[in-house]
């Protein structure tokens, strides 16, 4: 028995074949699947972004609705060599000359001494400015925007050949101080002038942007400004370059008269602080020469109460002087002498005078006099009143 059981066993191990064990892969093959998915799509989001995106208004390299993507590449396409540069580095290293055309966006980020740069290199070429900023039209000798534009169609209304007969259509814009060469008249300013000789300011900026350019005569104002010469240096001024003296301050946005007229203000207080200081001169005590009487005192208030024609005023004097002396008398505390209706009730058990009349004498709210009899008459009662408390 022994022996065939220990036979059939070996004969099982060595017939059959164990089954194995699957493997890690097998067991977790789902949270593999997920791992590769995530890691897939990391890499192309990371290629995607890769790539520098310019988000920035009337960028040539903004496809979107405020960039200027497709102005850049129809230009291309007419023939223009356009050439973007992106800081102040960059367009020093450009060739700028007569057969040039510079367009400058993103003025805002256009320090002053970049726009220096820009005018000294700019000589003898077209140099446009699309809305500069506070301070940039100074450099030019004009005025910064005088206001602001809204969505409307605007004739160029303008003898210039290149732009006579075009409609712009914007939907926001800066207005400059017009000149002779002003186009596209809004009010008191115009959208496009020519403050120099080759040079212009774009108040309408937006005829240049994505969204805007096939509106109205917009693409054609846009050609014809930036395509007459065979180059097209497109500036996208970098906010790095700027320095600390270029910053909009509260200085820098102030008329040139008014910081005069704040140093002659400052300077005119001062001296009225110190003539009005030498000629009051510091506050100084001293004792009187000689006793004055309390008498004498009285009568020269009361002088003063009779000149300024106060009755009311004297009659609260009277009245406050009458009620310390009555509680003093009836032993009452300081603090309830001002107290009438305690007053009223001590007075009334001690005189035979009503407590209305006692109200009417005392209260600070009393009738007020009309002339200096009706006073005289409150003195006197308001005496006699005192009395009939001292009476024993």
């Amino acid at each position: 028995m022994s022996t065939a059981n220990t036979v059939t066993t070996a004969g099982t191990a060595s017939g059959t074949t164990p089954a194995r064990r699957p493997g890690w892969l097998r067991q977790h093959r789902s949270w593999a699947l997920i791992a590769a998915a995530v890691v897939a799509a990391t890499a192309l989001a990371v290629a995607q972004g890769s790539g520098t995106k310019y988000d920035a208004p009337l960028d040539p390299g903004n496809a979107g609705p405020s960039g200027a993507r497709a102005l850049a590449q129809v230009l291309a396409d007419q023939g223009i060599d356009v050439q973007i540069v992106r800081d102040a580095a960059a367009f020093t290293d450009t060739t700028v000359d007569s057969r040039t055309t510079v367009l400058v966006t993103s003025t805002q980020d256009l320090g002053t001494s970049t726009a220096r740069q820009v005018v000294a290199r700019s000589t003898g070429a077209d140099l446009v400015l699309a809305e500069p900023g506070f301070g940039i039209p100074e450099l030019f000798g004009s005025e910064d925007g005088t206001g602001y534009s809204r969505t409307r169609t605007v004739e160029a209304g303008c003898p210039d050949p290149l732009l006579r007969g075009l409609r712009a259509e914007t939907r926001e814009g800066t207005l400059f101080p017009a000149t002779d060469g002003a186009c596209f008249a809004d009010g008191p300013g115009a959208l496009l002038t020519a403050p120099r000789p080759g040079v212009r300011f774009l108040g309408a900026a937006d005829v240049l942007s994505n969204e805007q350019i096939t509106r109205a005569d917009n693409a054609a104002i846009a050609l014809r400004l930036l395509g007459q010469r065979s180059r097209l240096v497109w500036y996208v001024p970098d906010p790095a370059d700027l320095t600390g003296d270029d910053g909009v301050s509260l200085g820098s946005l102030l008329p040139g008269w008014v910081r005069p007229g704040l140093v002659i203000g400052t300077v005119s207080v001062l001296a009225l602080m110190v003539w009005r200081g030498r000629r009051l001169g510091p506050l100084a005590s001293e004792p009187l020469p000689v006793t004055v009487a309390a008498i004498e005192t009285t009568l020269s208030r009361g002088r003063l109460y009779r000149k300024a024609d106060d009755r009311g005023y004297a009659a609260d004097a009277l009245r406050r002087s009458a009620r310390a002396e009555i509680g003093a008398h009836l032993m009452l505390p300081r603090r309830s002498a001002d107290d009438v209706d305690l007053l009223v009730r001590m007075l009334a058990a001690h005189t035979p005078t009503e407590p209305g009349r006692i109200r009417a004498l005392l209260g600070p709210g009393g009738p007020v006099p009309q002339s200096d009899r009706d006073l005289i008459a409150l003195a006197n009662d308001l005496a006699e009143l005192s009395r009939e408390v001292r009476r024993p």
